[in-house]
């Protein structure tokens, strides 16, 4: 790894979990690029704790399919095919889609302001070019939707749904411009009017609009790695 993750040293009872947590969250992040290469030893030593939990909370993501192990010493962040991401992305328009139906029958005035706040976050981190934050509230903006909505179970599809996009989403999200945020102002009016149909519509909207952007990304890679296999 080329930088470390800045994570403080763990001292938990149960540290595998504690790890996979952590990793999980940089993987939803986009703090770990698409076709990365992870070693054992550099995560203990960026968060501060023994090989073992590491090892164990790898095992858990590969088997998540959040990251992929090419050989015994090559685990990796996948780079996903063109066709995987539109099957995810085909998911999350149904998922996301209820979970927006749900918070605009359910927010409260606090919600609202919760929301709208990530928004206007997000707005200053895109004008600063400060991406990592932009991507964390971008996804925090997500998650608070299915948070919103009371739909725990829901929450915990969605996260192994994020496992795999967010790397692709964080490498991709620069490239976006206004397509990136522009439905949440959407998603955001149609919440506060209590319209289930408008808010599901915004978030389609956005996971479409963002979709493109990653099509085109994948579609260039696909075709330089088989012109480079030529």
């Amino acid at each position: 790894m080329s930088e470390p993750f800045g994570l403080q040293a763990l001292e938990h009872d149960n540290l595998g979990e504690v790890v996979y947590g952590k990793l999980s969250d940089a993987l939803m992040k986009g703090r770990l690029a698409p076709d990365s290469r992870l070693t054992i030893r550099d995560l203990a030593q960026s968060l501060g704790t023994s090989v073992t939990p590491v090892r164990d909370a790898i095992l858990r993501l590969i088997q998540d399919e959040a990251l992929v192990q090419k050989s015994a010493r090559d685990v990796r962040v996948p780079m996903l095919t063109v066709e995987r991401y539109q099957e995810i992305r085909q998911i999350r328009l149904k998922l996301e889609g209820l979970a927006a139906r749900e918070t605009a029958l359910k927010a409260t005035a606090v919600d609202i302001a919760r929301l709208r706040d990530l928004i206007e976050r997000n707005e200053k981190a895109i004008a600063g070019q400060d991406w990592t934050e932009a991507l964390d509230l971008n996804q925090t903006f997500h998650f608070a939707l299915t948070e919103i909505a009371s739909m725990p179970v829901l929450r915990g599809i969605l996260n192994r749904l994020w496992l795999q996009m967010g790397p692709l989403i964080a490498a991709s999200y620069s490239h976006g411009g206004r397509v990136m945020i522009d439905q949440h102002y959407v998603i955001l009016a149609a919440i506060e009017a209590r319209d289930p149909d408008a808010a599901e519509r915004a978030i389609v909207e956005d996971i479409s609009g963002a979709g493109a952007v990653i099509i085109d990304r994948l579609s260039a890679h696909e075709q330089d790695t088989r012109g480079g296999a030529a």
